[in-house]
């Protein structure tokens, strides 16, 4: 299981050093939340804290774009330093060119299902991304409880995904911790982002392990 770190529970007054306190922890991805304001009912950070923050680790910045037009964004995000751009099948921009236009970026493109979004919406979309992320909590807030009824949705994707033989990577976001991980293994997800679950632990780098190792 990789374990990406989610920045929108970290201590925003000291972003670069609890990138670096997770980084040492022993993350494999970071995670990044971008809110409008208008998608979701939260605002967070742009591409400005994006590329001050990539100095400060070597791993995969993993943007999660909750934005109603991600492809008016692309080239923001992909010069701010972002590995991997994902972005929601229930917002208005063309989901073909926005996924066209992070491959040309060099990124790697992702898509993410809102809670109510059927898992069969990604399947038109399957051989053209690297990820799919499914949201275990409603997009906008940190701390909210874990949705296990999403897990028949992740088991549904994973078929597809592995009936196909694609190398997609199946991530999940959204109450996972200690406490639900073993849940979100068996159902087959590969990568859980975590917030709470972290950067609220007494020990980081125990959390960390301990959602690599459910």
């Amino acid at each position: 299981m990789k374990v990406a770190p989610s920045l929108l529970s970290c201590d925003f007054s000291k972003m670069g050093e609890e990138v670096l306190r997770v980084e040492k922890g022993g993350a494999d991805w970071i995670h990044l939340d971008v809110m409008d304001g208008h998608f979701v009912p939260n605002l967070t950070i742009g591409p400005g804290i994006i590329r001050s923050l990539r100095p400060h680790s070597s791993l995969p910045f993993d943007v999660h774009l909750m934005i109603s037009h991600p492809l008016r964004y692309i080239d923001a995000f992909a010069d701010a330093g972002a590995d991997i751009i994902t972005f929601h099948v229930e917002a208005e921009s063309d989901i073909l060119q926005t996924i066209e236009k992070i491959r040309s970026r060099g990124v790697r493109p992702g898509l993410v299902l809102k809670p109510a979004t059927p898992a069969e919406a990604v399947f038109p979309y399957l051989e053209l991304v690297d990820v799919v992320l499914v949201m275990t909590v409603e997009p906008g807030f940190g701390g909210q409880s874990f949705m296990a009824d999403m897990m028949p949705k992740v088991r549904t994707l994973k078929q597809e995904i592995v009936s196909r033989g694609l190398p997609v990577l199946l991530e999940a976001d959204g109450g996972i911790s200690a406490a639900t991980i073993a849940v979100v293994a068996e159902a087959g997800i590969d990568v859980s982002v975590s917030g709470t679950g972290i950067f609220k632990a007494p020990d980081a780098a125990a959390a960390i392990k301990a959602l690599q190792n459910p």
